[in-house]
């Protein structure tokens, strides 16, 4: 017997439909914002509403769901657990908003921006790598590049000859 999808389909199978609303969770908890249609945002406002929630009650069990939710993926569950759950400590619900934006040229899709409905402070992990230097590569010797062109010229001036 053929039973109903609770929620919405998205023209998609389920292992399709779950890959989609996990990347988006996924690029929504990291970068705090995300463009989207409005058909993808409303249908993962209440999953983000149901991992904001879970995260807030900070327990081990709950910490199990997200990180099942969000397939192990580290870096998103912590500043789940750590940033975006003390921002929504006092707020029941509502944890994100969407915002229009103008119809997509190709398509004409409605277009929207789905963002946290509060300010949370979203550290960026590009931050840390600026402040790396880069290795220099070793230098060449002077000796070892006359070689390497002599042999490589010699090449070449065989194979126009033998034209």
């Amino acid at each position: 017997m053929k039973k109903k999808v609770f929620g919405r389909k998205l023209s998609r199978d389920r292992g399709s439909r779950q890959a989609l609303f996990r990347s988006l969770l996924k690029a929504l908890i990291l970068h705090g914002s995300i463009k989207t249609t409005k058909a993808k945002a409303k249908a993962i406002q209440p999953e983000v509403d149901r991992l904001v929630t879970l995260a807030k009650k900070g327990e081990p069990s709950a910490r199990r769901q997200v990180y099942s939710f969000l397939a192990n993926d580290k870096e998103s569950v912590n500043k789940l657990f750590g940033e975006i759950s003390e921002a929504f400590t006092d707020r029941a619900g509502g944890f994100t908003r969407i915002t229009n934006l103008p119809r997509r040229r190709g398509d004409l899709a409605e277009v929207v921006r789905l963002e946290w409905s509060q300010k949370v402070s979203i550290s960026e992990k590009s931050e840390s790598k600026k402040g790396k230097k880069k290795e220099e590569p070793p230098e060449i010797k002077r000796k070892d590049i006359k070689s390497s062109l002599r042999s490589r010229v010699a090449k070449i001036s065989k194979a126009k000859l033998k034209k």
